[in-house]
């Protein structure tokens, strides 16, 4: 009886070892099916207790956002123009700007005995900037200079978008780690972390909106100059008054020259010093 329960017990033991075999293999199975799918769901494996927010997301990897960005370019330019009335030509850009749909963000006027300067910042969309520019160029005055540029910032904002996805995709897993946080320092190291990739994404965002300003509406810095011809014949400044100016300036220089000697006050009073000390000298060197 004995010799029959000992084989008996051998065969129920193997059963219940491949048993437990097939649990493990099929738990193994579950786990690596866990992973595979968090790695295809996130950019990244997260350690133990949290991510680097700074890291990318792998091009290989089929899950990684597809960022398409059109040809992204900053146009630019600077004109300075000679007019023969400041007034009238101001005119004549309003007319130019209506017609183009720009507007002047800043203006700036400065008026000296030499020449007349009017300085004009205007934004216009980016379709309607050669248009500008070509009304500018014929009509206006005398263009004395110009320089158009042109920036592509295509590389600049296709990477600033990526970074600022990857940091999206972060700060969801952050914020689902705080959920199942246990312990009190693990929820301050998330939320510090939850609170820097926010900033970084306000930043970032802040510059994405910057470029598509930029992009989208072209800058011209525009100098209206006028020259004043001083002269007898063609202004009301005569000989007399110039000659006037002329006695002024030269007293003004007499003064500033007067005051420059003053000023030299503390070497004057040096100078009595040093020759005493040098008449010692010598006396002491002839005895």
């Amino acid at each position: 009886m004995k010799k029959l329960l000992i084989p008996l017990f051998c065969l129920i033991l193997i059963h219940c070892k491949k048993n437990e075999a097939q649990s493990l293999n099929a738990s193994l199975v579950d786990v690596i099916q866990e992973d595979k799918v968090a790695a295809v769901s996130t950019p990244t494996s997260l350690p133990e207790k949290m991510m680097p927010p700074n890291q990318e997301v792998d091009p290989e990897n089929p899950s990684s956002q597809i960022i398409t960005i059109t040809k992204k370019i900053i146009k630019n330019g600077e004109m300075r123009i000679q007019v023969g009335d400041i007034k009238k030509a101001q005119e004549h850009i309003n007319s130019i700007l209506k017609n183009n749909k720009a507007y002047v963000q800043k203006e700036e006027f400065q008026n000296t005995d030499n020449d007349e300067n009017l300085d004009l910042t205007i934004r216009v969309h980016h379709q309607n900037f050669d248009g500008l520019i070509h009304s500018f160029s014929s009509g206006l005055g005398a263009v004395l200079s110009k320089n158009i540029s042109s920036n592509d910032v295509t590389e600049e904002y296709t990477d600033v978008s990526i970074k600022l996805g990857n940091k999206k995709i972060y700060l969801e897993k952050y914020r689902e780690m705080l959920k199942t946080a246990k312990t009190t320092k693990d929820m301050l190291e998330i939320q510090e972390n939850i609170r820097a990739l926010e900033d970084e994404i306000d930043v970032a965002e802040g510059r994405l909106r910057f470029i598509d300003d930029r992009v989208n509406y072209s800058t011209l810095n525009v100098n209206l100059y006028k020259e004043k011809i001083r002269s007898s014949a063609t202004s009301k400044i005569g000989f007399g008054s110039r000659f006037g100016d002329s006695v002024t300036e030269g007293w003004n220089s007499f003064v500033a020259f007067l005051l420059g000697v003053i000023s030299l006050w503390p070497f004057f009073l040096l100078i009595p010093v040093v020759v005493f000390l040098w008449r010692k000298w010598r006396n002491n060197k002839k005895k």
